[in-house]
């Protein structure tokens, strides 16, 4: 029995370290269900930047009753420190009263927390237990919202319920609303333009007094929250903004007369005349709202240029001539660094800037120092995220979200720009800038669902078929060890491997085997690092940065990512670091290298659609390798398989926000 309940625990460990790090899927170690999302605390604690789990300042102390409680229910003791954190002082109290809330702590899944509860209660557990339903709906939903939902119609969650035994669904959704677990939002949209037409069925609620159809959608305080204070926000922007008079708004239309391109004028124009603007286009429109910065500074203004991770501040920071070098250490595992990052840097990064490493700072208000501010890949921008930066927007400010739409979305709950979009309460600017080259003009292509052949004449673009997975690993090796450096001039340690998964026999774990291997053999001496190694930090959920290890002490491992200084506590190494060598598209978002090598197994099929392919192929800034052995689906996927649908309310947000001060949205 004693070595059954440590095989146990020893399983339900290793899930959870691999399924909150995102290095495994939970399908590896458990047969169901699907991987198992983050999932915030039951009750909002304050965190250093929205949507992001705390990072603890050093070891967190796991009180002893919370230990013996952790074995009394099979689980392991080593898995006291996230309770603690997900749960906090009180989590003995909270497991005892209810051990479903087991399922609160990252990574693990509901048969674990069932076990658990069954060791605990006995005969008085079962599938039935309300205290089991509740906290299954709170998981369900923010499964979803780790794959971009903040809500869910109740069909689609009675449904989830279903799978996990749940005796009445129906009634354990009408009970979590009347608990107040869930909150339940009429959503009158004209068109539901975030979800399947399934879920507006599911959800579907009859007709409104005024005709268009309303659907009943439920979700957590913490999001619905969110995309109010959201789209109170834009409407505080727009309401607030005073335009310029005659003598500013020749000062405006002369810099627009000197922008470098007739993109970058119309947007220059456009904000000029409007506190909220949508800026979207290809990798080459970077540049406008670049420009469009360096024209407010022309004028006096205070703006700032918001990227979604270093790479893309650091070019910001050239386009803009800002002159921003690299950060210093500074211990905490930031690098926040004081070198280009003062108030007087025009480029910062979102998270930076929300947590006041970056950027102007605040006033006396709270509110920050500046005049206006261009987001650049704004479609990365999650409900918290978003509503944070415009909550501490000024009044009258003007804010322009850019980037570009075909790209992979949010790693968290919400799809801000495309919801502002489709609301059309505000001008859109839409670049006629276009990417240049052969791996431009392919990106270009599927963007508008079409996989052609380009020229190229340099071998900018490079197809490499393989039989099978064992090739496809054969083959990656050697591209970037060899092939690359050789005939494009790249070296190893520029060129990325992107593959769709961590898991399968070309999937990132065994890529980064084998080009550790060829590249850095070691003995993995700092806990399963070597100095040289190429890793990826993710501090917190969707945030993926490219670095290399540098050295290891008693404060942790000293990684230097984008060429700052990064110390990681020891006791985070195994959440936070992962190697680097291959990542996955959804951690490229953001930042782009001078050789891309894509490979794509043939198991990969079904995580293959439009935006995967954009986002992979559109990383590599002077060469493409695509290690192909997925045959007719690739084609297919560009065609045929737009990205999953998000379900959200921002857009009937907006609208309402609109409709309340008489501008009911933009004509046609």
């Amino acid at each position: 029995m004693r070595d059954a309940a440590r095989d146990k625990a020893a399983e339900l460990m290793a899930a959870v370290r691999a399924v909150e790090s995102g290095e495994r899927s939970a399908a590896e170690f458990f047969a169901e269900p699907k991987p198992a999302p983050r999932r915030a605390a039951p009750t909002p604690r304050p965190v250093p930047a929205p949507g992001a789990r705390p990072t603890p300042a050093g070891p967190v102390a796991v009180p002893a009753g919370v230990v013996a409680l952790l074995a009394e229910g099979g689980a392991p003791e080593a898995l006291g420190a996230r309770v603690v954190e997900a749960l906090g002082e009180g989590a003995e109290e909270v497991l005892r009263a209810d051990p479903w809330q087991l399922l609160a702590v990252p990574g693990v899944l509901p048969e674990q927390a069932d076990g658990f509860a069954r060791a605990l209660l006995g005969a008085e557990c079962g599938p039935g237990d309300e205290r089991r339903a509740r906290a299954l709906v709170t998981w369900l939903l923010e499964r979803a919202a780790r794959t971009g939902h903040t809500v869910l119609p109740p069909a689609t969650l009675a449904g989830e319920l279903a799978r996990y035994a749940v005796p009445d669904p129906q009634e354990a959704v009408r009970e979590a609303i009347d608990s107040g677990t869930v909150l339940a939002f009429e959503d009158a949209e004209r068109e539901a333009v975030s979800g399947t037409a399934e879920d507006a069925e599911d959800g579907a609620g009859g007709e409104g007094e005024d005709g268009p159809p309303v659907r009943l959608l439920l979700g957590l305080e913490r999001y619905a929250l969110a995309e109010e204070s959201l789209a109170e926000g834009l409407a505080r922007l727009m309401g607030t903004f005073v335009p310029p008079d005659a003598q500013e708004a020749e000062r405006w239309e002369a810099t627009a007369a000197g922008a470098p391109t007739p993109s970058a004028a119309e947007l220059i124009r456009t904000v000029a005349r409007g506190g909220l603007v949508v800026h979207t286009g290809g990798e080459a429109a970077r540049a406008e709202p670049a420009a469009l910065v360096a024209a407010a500074r022309s004028l006096g203004l205070r703006a700032y240029a918001a990227a979604h991770g270093e790479d893309g501040r650091r070019r910001l920071a050239e386009l803009l001539g800002d002159g921003t070098g690299t950060g210093a250490d500074d211990g905490d595992g930031a690098g926040d660094g004081e070198n280009g990052r003062g108030p007087d840097s025009a480029a910062v990064t979102v998270d930076g800037l929300l947590a006041g490493r970056e950027g102007p700072g605040r006033d006396e208000e709270g509110a920050y120092a500046l005049d206006l501010l261009a987001v650049s890949d704004a479609p990365q921008l999650d409900a918290e995220r978003a509503a944070a930066l415009v909550e501490a927007l000024p009044d009258g400010a003007r804010l322009v979200l850019s980037g570009d739409p075909n790209l992979l979305g949010a790693a968290g709950p919400g799809q801000v720009s495309a919801d502002l979009l489709a609301a059309r309460v505000c001008p859109h600017v839409v670049s006629r800038t276009p990417d240049a080259g052969p791996i431009g003009e392919l990106v270009s292509g599927i963007g508008i669902g079409e996989l052609n052949e380009v020229a190229a004449p340099d071998r900018e673009v490079v197809i490499v078929p393989v039989r099978d997975a064992a090739e496809a690993v054969h083959r990656t090796v050697q591209l970037i060890a060899d092939s690359v450096p050789r005939a494009i001039g790249v070296p190893a340690e520029r060129t990325q491997v992107i593959t769709p998964g961590h898991g399968g026999a070309a999937g990132t774990r065994v890529l980064n085997a084998a080009l550790k291997e060829r590249l850095n053999p070691g003995p993995g001496r700092f806990g399963g690092f070597d100095p040289g190694d190429r890793v990826v930090h993710s501090p917190a959920p969707g945030r993926a940065t490219p670095g290399t290890v540098v050295s290891a002490d008693a404060e942790g491992l000293r990684l230097e990512c984008a060429g700052r200084g990064i110390t990681v506590p020891r006791e985070r190494v195994a959440d936070t670091v992962r190697h680097g060598w291959a990542i996955t598209a959804h951690q490229a978002v953001g930042t782009r290298w001078p050789a891309v090598v894509v490979v794509l197994p043939g198991d990969a099929v079904k995580a293959l659609d439009r935006a995967w392919v954009y986002t992979a192929f559109g990383r590599g800034e002077r060469h493409l390798s695509v290690v192909h052995g997925v045959d007719g689906a690739l084609p297919r996927a560009v065609a045929e398989v737009p990205a999953p649908a998000r379900t959200t309310r921002l857009r009937t947000l907006l609208h309402t926000q609109a409709e309340a001060v008489g501008e009911p949205g933009l004509p046609d």
